[in-house]
């Protein structure tokens, strides 16, 4: 166990259930994979606003990452994220080995998260979810905190979470922090240093879209023409590969007449893909 000015650096399941012992009041998790930047900061800001003990993980979970996807490639920045820690308050993180995670290697039993881990994010990445509830799932177990913290940037992530957790009975409560963006409107991103400045300037079409769908609801459009605007927005974009762009509900089941509902995207923009999301009102 070591200590980092006041942020307490744990690595292993016991040093991190001893260090959790010692804590009273509430206590909030901020769960990620690293690389932090001001949207987690976001989080961490959160939770030190309402809890007497922050907890943060970081830890690249290789079971989210299908055999296609470059697991080595994920930024390791781990200097820097405890920097971002300490200056956000944070009174403790874990950063644990694959094989603490893992000691048996590949999980015997994984969380099924669900036919909404099918459609959207799931449809393009089978079994990421799967691999995304699991470790949540051990995390939350591991930091028995009161409350959790995740980005509505993840919007499907998060609206798993949220069922994972009331259909197993898991006593955490889980909030969602608005997504963080650039000036220019592009969501934060560790994978935003992956883009070239051309990809740069053309990732920002994924906010235009999402603007023009919301912009569509509040003239009173139907969900038809909220996405037709929004897709339109970002048809024939070069150097743009849309995987979707969709309208639900806000739980990601088919989207209302009428009342709140969510504008999902995600595309390629050059070789870094990227996912967005919007509260849309419709009329």
């Amino acid at each position: 166990m070591t200590a980092v000015k006041q942020l307490i650096l744990v690595t292993t399941r016991d040093e991190l259930t001893a260090t959790r012992a010692a804590m009273s009041g509430r206590v909030a998790v901020v769960m990620t994979m690293g690389a932090l930047h001001d949207g987690h900061a976001a989080l961490l800001r959160a939770a030190r606003s309402e809890a007497d003990h922050v907890v943060a993980t970081i830890f690249v979970n290789p079971l989210q990452f299908a055999p296609d996807e470059d697991l080595s490639r994920y930024p390791r920045t781990i200097d820097a994220d405890l920097a971002v820690l300490r200056r956000e308050g944070a009174d403790v993180v874990f950063v644990p080995a694959r094989e603490e995670m893992y000691p048996d290697g590949e999980p015997k039993v994984h969380v099924d998260p669900g036919p909404l881990a099918a459609i959207l994010e799931g449809a393009c990445r089978p079994g990421h979810f799967t691999g995304v509830l699991t470790v949540v799932l051990k995390l939350l177990n591991l930091t028995r905190p009161g409350v959790a913290y995740f980005g509505e940037k993840d919007y499907q992530q998060l609206t798993l979470i949220r069922s994972m957790v009331g259909d197993l009975n898991v006593p955490a409560e889980i909030v969602g922090v608005p997504t963080v963006r650039e000036p220019d409107g592009l969501a934060l991103s560790s994978r935003n240093r992956y883009l070239s400045a051309a990809d740069r300037h053309a990732a920002l079409v994924l906010w235009r879209a999402l603007q023009v769908g919301v912009t569509a609801a509040t003239a009173g459009e139907t969900g038809e023409a909220v996405l037709r605007a929004a897709r339109e927005e970002i048809a024939g974009t070069r150097g743009v590969a849309t995987d979707y762009l969709e309208l639900t509900d806000p739980w990601l089941r088919p989207a209302p007449s009428r009342g709140p509902a969510r504008l999902l995207v995600a595309a390629s923009v050059g070789s870094t893909r990227l996912i967005d999301n919007m509260a849309v009102e419709l009329a």
